[in-house]
């Protein structure tokens, strides 16, 4: 999976890397479309920066000229933001990459129901991610296509008994943040339009992975996982710290029992 923003990248020549990509590894390809919010990172680079809405404007006339480039022979687009003559693109990839996306304003929503494959969401209850799953099936019915995959993120920590996993997230939300980083937080909330308040503690674990719950004994991980199944979420993109022991301890303890 590749996270690419498209302020920064020109949907031709990325649909050219897509296609190349493709032929190394036929079928397995896919992308995580991000619309930027950090305007001083755009200004770092050189790259444009667009005001909310108008970054997802630019995301979706970029999604079409991907999206058109791996379909189409020739591609001809005078738009708002691209001009293309007669582009080629070939050879055309095994499939089209599936498009992940995430997002909760209004525009976003809109963008993802019309062109994205999977709306991943920032870490949240079962029953918010269900009101969240019903909404985006309905607006993907109105815009006609197939129905899309749904992903939260959640960071988990897995212990054999609820007192030492308790512990274990005393010590992760014992944050004592530089000013740099505080800046940072600030920047996110400043250049997003979230559907709830972000607290310093739970930015300091990235796409609200605390809120989805996934803290507790492996049984308890269990219910909570088999909750989401429930809410309608096929994908759960999970963190962990130390990364490779709790990668290993979570296999052994939740996903050998998960049936």
């Amino acid at each position: 999976m590749l996270a690419v923003r498209p302020n920064y990248h020109s949907p031709a020549l990325t649909a050219k890397s897509l296609s190349t990509l493709d032929t190394i590894a036929p079928g397995r390809l896919s992308l995580n479309v991000v619309s930027s919010w950090w305007k001083d990172e755009a200004a770092q680079y050189g790259a444009p920066f667009d005001v909310h809405d108008a970054r997802y404007a630019r995301t979706e006339e970029w999604l079409d000229i991907v999206g058109r480039m791996l379909r189409e022979d020739t591609v001809t687009h005078q738009g708002a933001l691209y001009q293309l003559d007669g582009a080629i693109c070939e050879p055309k990839p095994s499939q089209p990459p599936p498009v992940y996306m995430g997002g909760e304003s209004p525009k976003a929503k809109e963008v993802i129901a019309s062109y994205a494959d999977a709306y991943v969401m920032h870490g949240d209850a079962p029953e918010v991610i269900a009101a969240k799953v019903a909404d985006l099936n309905e607006r993907r019915a109105a815009a006609g296509r197939a129905p899309l995959m749904f992903g939260v993120s959640g960071y988990v920590i897995c212990r054999d008994t609820e007192a030492e996993a308790q512990a274990e997230l005393d010590r992760i939300l014992n944050v004592r943040s530089s000013p740099e980083a505080y800046a940072s937080y600030e920047d996110f909330i400043a250049g997003s339009q979230l559907e709830s308040r972000v607290s310093l503690e739970e930015y300091s674990v990235s796409n609200r992975g605390l809120r989805s719950g996934l803290v507790g004994t492996p049984a308890q991980i269990i219910d909570r996982l088999r909750a989401y199944e429930q809410a309608g979420v096929g994908l759960m993109l999970l963190q962990f710290s130390p990364q490779r022991e709790e990668m290993a301890r979570f296999g052994a303890s939740v996903i050998s029992q998960y049936s």
